[in-house]
């Protein structure tokens, strides 16, 4: 498995990190607990948590994914293991958490990483990210900018301050950002050089074949400011499988939790995963492999972020790792990426 530094940091992760959102909603403990030790043994050293998993986020689940995390933690050597988690961002109205709190400052940055550590049984977080801006953005689906939606918000210093502290406190080791635009990436870096403040070392967010928006200006900042994406939903909710043009009620996250699919819903989505899926057939390839590799295989991926429901899933995630895609098989890709730009940003 090969390792990438993230950005100036000392951070040396695989360029595959293994995603737990589904650890207390589709995984239980025990399972939850074999694939972390799976994955360790195929070099895998980058796990991504949150403070909100499971995802979708219900208040009795709320948190269970980082306390699995942390029963299986404290078993092996802290040193190793590369441990990201996420604050939660306002706006989504999860009330339960920090009694709807979710502002990024001091204070509820403070309780929401001291809740974090409590559950994952560790005194420090490699990677402690921002889950969405506070400020109004389009994210998870929305694919414009609303004026209309601007509200209260705490300002970009004064969030990094308080992540500057944690790292002077020695509770986190770096910073990250996620869901974010160029507009927030340029402004905390320009802020970043100018007050001193640690600068951000990843941004995590979602590409894969049919969200590819981060080629799209992020692409350009993170080659010249070194700042690599960590790249979340490889499959696009397991669509890029292919399992769902078969069988519309295929066994699956679209179909248990329908109103968290809605980035996959507009028109262009099935007939650019079908274009792929007949791509992946013509060269013997499975529309996994295509999708995963496509990811593996790209130049402004730091490391990309898998998920697994079962252990043979994951498998045959960590093994795509293996396969590489031609450059025919790339020139294909592209001609179907322009006739289907983007269809689930």
């Amino acid at each position: 498995m090969k390792t990438l530094r993230l950005a100036n940091s000392d951070l040396n992760v695989s360029t595959i990190c293994l995603g737990t959102m589904t650890y207390g909603q589709q995984n239980t403990e025990t399972q939850a607990h074999d694939q972390l030790h799976y994955a360790i043994s195929q070099g895998i050293n980058f796990i991504d948590a949150a403070e909100m998993y499971p995802v979708p986020p219900r208040a009795e689940t709320t948190g269970l994914t980082e306390r699995y995390i942390g029963t299986w933690l404290k078993q092996q050597h802290r040193d190793q293991i590369i441990l990201a988690t996420k604050a939660t961002g306002p706006g989504r109205t999860l009330t339960w958490i920090r009694e709807g709190e979710l502002h990024f400052t001091q204070a509820n940055l403070h309780k929401a990483l001291t809740g974090s550590l409590q559950r994952l049984q560790t005194d420090y977080v490699d990677l402690y990210q921002l889950h969405w801006p506070d400020r109004n953005v389009p994210m998870f689906g929305q694919y414009h900018f609303k004026p209309d939606n601007e509200h209260e918000t705490v300002s970009l210093l004064e969030t990094m301050q308080a992540l500057a502290g944690f790292i002077k406190a020695g509770k986190i080791r770096y910073w990250g950002l996620s869901n974010e635009t160029p507009w927030g990436l340029m402004t905390v870096l320009k802020l970043a050089d100018q007050h001193n403040l640690p600068r951000p070392i990843s941004v995590q967010n979602a590409y894969n074949l049919i969200n590819r928006s981060w080629e799209n200006g992020l692409s350009e900042i993170g080659y010249r400011e070194n700042i690599p994406l960590l790249a979340y939903s490889p499959l696009a909710f397991g669509l890029l499988t292919g399992k769902y043009l078969t069988n519309t009620k295929a066994p699956g996250r679209v179909n248990l939790f329908p109103g968290f699919a809605q980035r996959y819903s507009k028109p262009n989505t099935q007939p650019a995963v079908a274009a792929y899926a007949k791509l992946a057939q013509q060269h013997a390839l499975t529309p996994t492999q295509l999708a995963l590799t496509f990811c593996y295989q790209r130049w402004c991926v730091g490391s990309t972020i898998i998920g697994a429901t079962s252990l043979e899933q994951l498998k045959e995630n960590i093994a795509a790792k293996a396969v590489t895609l031609s450059p025919d098989v790339l020139a294909e890709i592209e001609q179907i990426h322009l006739r289907f730009t983007n269809p689930a940003p």
